[in-house]
């Protein structure tokens, strides 16, 4: 043991190294933060003496406040295809989104490889009507290109008054040339979801956006879907193709029907930015969740932002199987910061994550089981099918006759698909048939 003396000195040595390291640590600490505002001061002094310069000599004189906007527009596309300056009219238009009705014509818009692009169009609207295409390239609008547009500027053109027309430019991968579409606005009713009952105990909710009321609506869409099924569904497809996304606080209502029943593990989707009040988890939350049927999940390359959170909660937690193509991969956050004069700053603050900690940017979420959406085959003609039974010589039955097995039949309800609507969504078929076959599987025992 060492004497008194010489541990009190120790001890002493060590608070004063420690004294020493924090002092370093300030001064380090300071100089740097110095720099850092040195450097912001002297870029804010260049942004300055251009904007002087060009008032001053331009040939023709500037609109000053058209100016600081593209200044704004400029420095904002710069960060990425999503954060934007709204002015009055355009943020005024994303609030009416939200909530369900505009006029236009019905398309959600993003950036690809820095082009205009359409995310997803809208179900029921001029543009889904006219046969535009998730990741088809929006190459004019009005014959004006589009590429050097900011998202918000295109989405004012293609806005407006019901029955005023707007052309758009499409050009499309498997197209030689590009296609015009000369449409007709109208009013945009997004409908966020649409029930239905596939066949007794199989039901169907399609979501097309995540909007205000989503959330309500979905509950609403699973109790009238329990109560057809008579109060015991077998299964369910979650159809979230071309989905372009909408607001998380729906979205993570709509997982939270079926997370939540495992209390070690309710993380529904985290977000993670640069700054601490930008990170949060969206837990589920504890209480009465749907029963454990089969779920599965349709998705494709227009299925973006919150629809890929629910497809990514739902395929942690092993509650769906996710089925049809990789889907968009926008897993980006937007803040909305408020300006003066009724604008605002679409910016983006953060990304999503999955409860495992995967993250949706440029990723998107991959199916269990890839299928693609592919066009019916023509149904074959009518003819004589020979069975074994009709060759010649064919060895007879040994007399016992095994017992018919179960067949599993796709029937029309009120207000369902009929065998005609299923045949021509190859996708929806094959959802319906892997959860028939688990169902059969579970009633035989395995």
């Amino acid at each position: 043991m060492l004497p008194i003396k010489k541990v009190r000195s120790h001890k002493w040595t060590i608070l004063l190294a420690l004294l020493i390291f924090a002092c370093l640590a300030i001064v380090i600490y300071s100089r740097l933060n110095r720099r850092q505002t040195t450097s912001d001061t002297n870029s804010l002094r260049l942004l300055r003496d251009a904007y002087a310069a060009v008032l001053a000599n331009h040939v023709e004189k500037p609109d000053s406040k058209k100016l600081v906007l593209k200044m704004v527009d400029g420095m904002l596309a710069t960060l990425d295809p999503h954060s934007a300056y709204l002015p009055p009219e355009p943020l005024h238009a994303m609030q009416e989104q939200i909530s369900g009705s505009f006029g236009g014509v019905g398309i959600e818009l993003g950036t690809k490889e820095g082009k205009l692009t359409a995310i997803a169009p809208i179900d029921d609207t001029p543009a889904s009507r006219a046969g535009i295409h998730a990741n088809d390239h929006i190459w004019k609008i009005d014959g004006k290109l589009t590429n050097s547009m900011n998202i918000s500027v295109a989405v004012k053109m293609m806005r407006g008054e019901k029955g005023t027309p707007v052309t758009l430019t499409i050009v499309r991968a498997e197209s030689a040339k590009p296609l015009v579409f000369n449409l007709i606005r109208d009013i945009i009713k997004l409908k966020s979801l649409k029930p239905k009952l596939l066949d007794s105990g199989y039901g169907l909710i399609r979501i097309s956006q995540f909007q205000e009321r989503t959330g309500s609506e979905f509950k609403e869409a699973l109790k009238d879907l329990h109560m057809k099924s008579g109060g015991t569904m077998k299964g369910l497809i979650l159809d979230l193709r071309y989905n372009p996304g909408g607001l998380i606080s729906t979205c993570v209502e709509v997982a939270n029907c079926f997370v939540g029943d495992d209390i070690n593990n309710t993380a529904i989707v985290s977000i993670k930015g640069r700054t601490p009040e930008a990170n949060h988890v969206y837990n589920a939350t504890l209480g009465t969740k749907e029963p454990r049927y089969p779920i599965v999940i349709l998705i494709n390359g227009g299925s973006a932002s919150a629809s890929e959170i629910v497809a990514g909660a739902l395929q942690d937690h092993k509650r769906a199987i996710i089925m049809g193509t990789q889907s968009f991969g926008k897993g980006s956050v937007q803040s909305i910061i408020p300006m003066k004069g009724n604008a605002a700053l679409k910016l983006t603050t953060a990304r999503y994550y999955t409860p495992s900690g995967r993250s949706i940017q440029a990723k998107g979420i991959v199916p269990d089981v890839e299928v693609p959406n592919i066009s019916p085959l023509p149904p074959k003609e009518k003819g004589v099918e020979l069975k074994e039974k009709d060759l010649e010589k064919s060895l007879a039955s040994d007399g016992k006759e095994p017992a018919a097995p179960q067949k599993v039949q796709v029937s029309p309800h009120s207000g369902a698909f009929t065998d005609a609507d299923i045949q021509k969504d190859y996708q929806i078929r094959r959802a319906l048939e892997l959860l028939q076959s688990i169902s059969m599987l579970k009633e035989k025992g395995y």
